[in-house]
């Protein structure tokens, strides 16, 4: 198994944001977190990465256990996140905000870079822009670059589609498909839940900081409870 989070609980002063959440990505796959605002998916990835404090359980990753691993050297692992709202460096050039995303690496990061131009040729294109003068699928879609300069094994994605008109929305997702085929194994974060469904192999539901289903994203696709709560009730509604 390449990722195990293990009945993890988590707090935000006397606040329980997580209780007891338990899931597994196995290599090769994409794992979808679905949930309403406030559920608690961006915290599970947050612990994840090593940007929150475990106050019970643990995570394993590629079977060792790295709870108290900090987060930087989670990184250096293979654990890449793009975090929600962006992130980026406003004031940097596309190419040096991608850079950042090697920060620590050692030896050349040409070809991965190359690669990141492959996958998103817009930013290949705009290389010398600054990231801040850019559009907000663009610099979407530089965040997404800037972890996978990372090098990562497993790529954390909170919530990409976030504030992009659909036409957008269904390019990050063919994104995140190509990126998955290359290689690379995903955990997403996402509201849309129809679009993560059809993108997912397996998917986790989270309610107030609980697992309360687990199933294959095409069960979960079509289950009753799902389709009311997140999917409008309608198989074509996202």
């Amino acid at each position: 198994m390449l990722l195990e989070v293990n009945d993890i609980h988590v707090y935000y002063g006397k606040v329980a944001a997580l209780h007891g959440v338990t899931l597994e990505v196995s290599e090769g796959e994409i794992v979808a977190l679905i949930g309403a605002n406030g559920a608690g998916k961006t915290t599970t990835l947050k612990t994840i990465s090593g940007l929150r404090p475990l106050a019970r359980g643990r995570v394993r990753f590629q079977g060792e256990d790295i709870s108290k691993v900090p987060a930087h050297k989670r990184v250096a692992l293979g654990i890449g996140q793009a975090p929600e709202g962006r992130g980026i460096f406003p004031g940097m050039t596309v190419q040096e905000n991608l850079l950042m995303g090697a920060y620590g690496r050692k030896g050349d990061v040409s070809g991965d870079l190359a690669q990141v131009y492959e996958i998103f040729p817009r930013l290949a294109e705009r290389k010398s822009q600054y990231g801040g003068t850019m559009s907000g699928g663009e610099q979407q879609m530089l965040t997404i670059g800037r972890a996978l300069m990372t090098n990562p094994k497993v790529l954390l994605l909170d919530e990409p589609s976030m504030g992009l008109a659909p036409m957008l929305v269904a390019q990050i997702f063919d994104i995140v498909k190509e990126i998955n085929e290359r290689g690379t194994t995903v955990l997403l974060v996402e509201q849309n839940a129809h679009q993560a469904l059809q993108l997912a192999h397996r998917a986790y539901v989270l309610e107030t900081g609980a697992v309360v289903k687990s199933a294959p994203a095409s069960d979960l696709l079509h289950d009753p409870e799902v389709r009311a709560a997140y999917l409008g009730g309608d198989l074509g509604v996202a």
